[in-house]
């Protein structure tokens, strides 16, 4: 299961990291429930079902707007494993983030965990956070409802997780994080009008991941035990962003 914080889940570091992917257990892990394949494909157009079967699991992520943050214009983009391994090789090696990602070592580390998802389902999508035209943080946009975490849970169909890290130790502790992390669950809720909730899954001892996932108005719903971490369960619900 990946991470949920910044620097180090959104797998997390002191908001060098928020969240975090030190368990053990992988996202691609779970298997589809029986079926579940057909079902989709029954109720898609011809064209759609000879689309890649990604684009469907999360709504076409490529495709998802810039969002316009206080602190600058911001887009989701996938990572291109040719082109970004060498960053985001070096964010994963920083001891803020290998302290909660568990992915520091030599670049094969980290291609591995970064194929593993390209070549999946499309369950989870890691993706390179682009501020102001610069890449700055890595994140994972993951079907949390067809996760190892909806064993810890009471997942609702199409819930949503956000795992993240800042990749620059010049970019923490600015409360990019929190502003950030708003950005991209509301982003998430508009982009995916069958996603009801986006969850977050950082440790408990990132104290820093927390605050900022409070700030981006997500509540505090339970403490998880999870295979290599106690987790702090975190939901922004699409019915409270007008309060929180």
């Amino acid at each position: 299961m990946p991470p949920t914080d910044t620097g180090a889940d959104v797998r997390t570091a002191p908001v060098a990291g928020l969240g975090t992917a030190t368990d053990n257990e992988e996202t691609l892990e779970l298997r589809l429930p029986v079926g579940f394949l057909n079902t989709v494909a029954d109720v898609q157009s011809s064209a759609a079902r000879r689309a890649p079967f990604a684009e469907d699991l999360l709504d076409h992520i490529d495709n998802w707007a810039t969002a316009a943050t206080p602190v600058g214009a911001f887009r989701l983009v996938p990572v291109d494993i040719d082109h970004d391994l060498p960053l985001v090789t070096r964010w994963m090696n920083d001891p803020s983030v290998a302290a909660y990602w568990d992915l520091a070592g030599p670049s094969a580390v980290t291609e591995e965990h970064l194929r593993r998802q390209r070549a999946g389902d499309g369950r989870s999508v890691p993706c390179l956070g682009v501020l102001e035209g610069t890449p700055m943080s890595y994140w994972e946009i993951y079907r949390a409802d067809l996760d190892p975490l909806a064993r810890h849970y009471p997942a609702r169909p199409h819930d949503t997780g956000i795992h993240l890290l800042i990749g620059g130790a010049t970019d923490r502790g600015r409360g990019l994080g929190g502003v950030l992390l708003r950005s991209v669950a509301d982003l998430v809720l508009d982009r995916r009008p069958a996603c009801a909730r986006v969850v977050a899954e950082p440790d408990l001892r990132n104290i820093p991941s927390i605050a900022a996932f409070l700030t981006a108005g997500f509540r505090y719903a339970a403490e998880l035990e999870l295979p290599t971490k106690r987790a702090a369960l975190l939901i922004r619900d699409r019915s409270l962003c007008h309060l929180l």
